[in-house]
């Protein structure tokens, strides 16, 4: 299996960064580029790619456009950008998105958020992610969350909690002082437990269930679990593996 991947953004230093990044996977290929949004759409109808990774700033059609005029064909657009505002948020998404990820996520991200969408699935950066659920709180808007399948360990809340701070794998790894063939699995199996398919599943189950609200323990971990009293560390720089970022962008702590 070979995900084809269409890149587009008006820099070419990005499409060439985005590029060198996804073909060092085996199972990604790029067959396409484009350096605006009308010759995006004019590509994926040429090529037929799996996934397109789309800037939402682009010449003549925005990423936004591209996303729209593209809802209806194969491709699945994941954005990649370096603007986080919630306007582009809800817009790509409207318009049938796969994903949103900040250009500084660095590539474990990248790669995850085109396997994603291959799969059917949709990513979003955790710390996007994290920034619309508390707003979603801030509303009232909150729904309950059902139980787990099965109870949650100590370690598996843990999991949770570090997903729903938006921390990435590596990130949970070197903070727990785990493997991170560990952390996967422990993920793995969380979403299993949640019946979620994806990160995202797994933060709006956690501000569901209110485990992530302050000195609450949630009931959902089975008993004798507890939530470890580990205290969260601070905000996490970008990663310098990263993409480069435009002048006037405001660096996103990757998920």
């Amino acid at each position: 299996m070979t995900i084809r991947v269409l890149l587009a953004d008006d820099q070419a230093m990005i499409r060439t960064s985005l590029r060198i990044i996804l073909e060092d996977q085996p199972d990604i290929t790029v067959v396409a580029e484009a350096g605006d949004g009308v010759e995006a759409i004019e590509q994926a109808r040429r090529t037929n790619p799996d996934v397109c990774l789309v800037d939402v700033q682009m010449p003549r059609l925005d990423g936004i456009e591209v996303a729209r005029a593209l809802a209806a064909a194969p491709p699945r657009v994941v954005m990649v950008t370096t603007f986080d505002l919630d306007e582009y948020v809800h817009g790509a998404l409207r318009c049938g998105a796969a994903g949103f990820v900040l250009k500084d996520a660095g590539p474990h991200l990248l790669v995850e958020a085109v396997r994603a969408a291959y799969a059917g699935d949709a990513l979003i950066s955790p710390a996007i992610t994290l920034r619309l659920l508390r707003g979603l709180v801030d509303r009232g808007g909150r729904a309950e969350a059902g139980p787990p399948a099965q109870p949650l360990t100590a370690r598996e809340v843990e999991i949770v909690q570090a997903v729903a701070r938006g921390r990435t794998n590596q990130e949970i790894s070197d903070e727990l002082f785990l493997s991170l063939s560990t952390v996967k699995g422990y993920v793995s199996g969380v979403m299993t437990k949640l019946g979620v398919r994806n990160r995202v599943g797994i933060v709006a189950w956690a501000w569901e269930s209110r485990m992530m609200d302050s000195g609450r323990r949630s009931a959902a971990s089975g008993p004798g679990a507890s939530v470890p009293g580990r205290k969260p560390s601070g905000r996490c720089s970008p990663t310098s593996r990263g993409l480069p970022n435009r002048g006037n962008s405001t660096p996103s702590r990757s998920p």
